[in-house]
């Protein structure tokens, strides 16, 4: 959803788009949209952007709007060093793929601005989900949020907004003295493990796993568990269903939750980088 709209936000500011293995996203009568079920015109491209991420599984476009598998070489076949093309969480073997044609991909979701851009949707989906699923009020709330990265830190900063008690795990110290100047409460990372009984909601922001077994354990059994943590995430899944626990591990929330904010977050990336390049 959010590509399609980027789109949308292209063709708005006056630019030509074609829209490729994007068929069953929502139409729109843009006179700048142009939809397309071929390659033929793609070497025309000044920019071609590729989704976020480029790639779920291995040589393979990210496309699920397309009724028809979408293999990378193909595209990448018919393109130049000259254009300049993009997308999303790069990965090494579409790296490799691009470089042995002498192409260059730039990956709009490591840079900064991107990145806090996200953050903001990220954070607002974890309170739609904590609404959706906690049977009780955000107000009053016992909430833990384990990092105190970009999304940790909004993250607490709005659900303690809406008057929950927010406290934060870090590993670094530096990051706990922040949380502990903005009002929150503190735990070490490393030392979660029989400080989790009393939360009703904890939220980690972790790419690695930080809630296995023995942590798991000291949760209530009617604690939300909401994983924002790009893969592999930070809740040994396995053990949490063991213990009964729900885990909703958020994937890709700012697509989901907020698709015309994520798509113009792109879209100003995507100037910044061609303003870089005096393009």
């Amino acid at each position: 959803m959010r590509q399609a709209k980027l789109a949308q936000l292209l063709a708005e500011d006056g630019h030509t788009v074609h829209l490729y293995a994007l068929h069953a996203a929502p139409p729109d009568d843009h006179p700048g949209l142009i939809h397309t079920d071929r390659l033929d015109h793609i070497e025309k491209a000044d920019c071609v952007i590729l989704p976020l991420p480029v790639s779920r599984e291995p040589g393979m476009l990210n496309a699920p709007f397309s009724p028809e598998s979408q293999p990378l070489e193909p595209i990448l076949d018919r393109l130049s060093p000259s254009q300049f093309l993009c997308g999303g969480r790069l990965d090494p073997e579409l790296t490799a793929i691009a470089q042995a044609r002498g192409l260059t991909v730039r990956d709009y979701f490591a840079r900064e601005e991107l990145a806090v851009a996200n953050a903001v949707p990220t954070a607002e989906g974890a309170l739609q989900l904590a609404m959706e699923h906690l049977p009780i009020t955000i107000h009053g709330a016992r909430v833990l949020v384990i990092g105190f990265g970009r999304v940790g830190r909004l993250t607490a900063q709005r659900f303690s907004a809406l008057g929950a008690r927010v406290s934060v795990a870090a590993r670094k110290y530096e990051q706990l003295a922040w949380a502990q100047a903005m009002g929150f409460g503190t735990e070490h990372l490393e030392q979660l493990a029989g400080w989790l009984c009393s939360y009703n909601l904890v939220i980690n922001t972790v790419p690695a796993q930080v809630l296995g077994q023995k942590e798991l354990e000291d949760l209530r059994r009617d604690c939300l568990v909401l994983d924002l943590a790009s893969k592999p995430g930070g809740v040994d899944l396995a053990a949490a269903g063991e213990l009964g626990l729900t885990v909703i591990w958020a994937l890709s929330l700012p697509g989901k939750v907020a698709p015309v904010t994520a798509g113009a977050a792109i879209k100003t990336t995507i100037y910044n980088m061609l303003h870089e390049l005096g393009r």
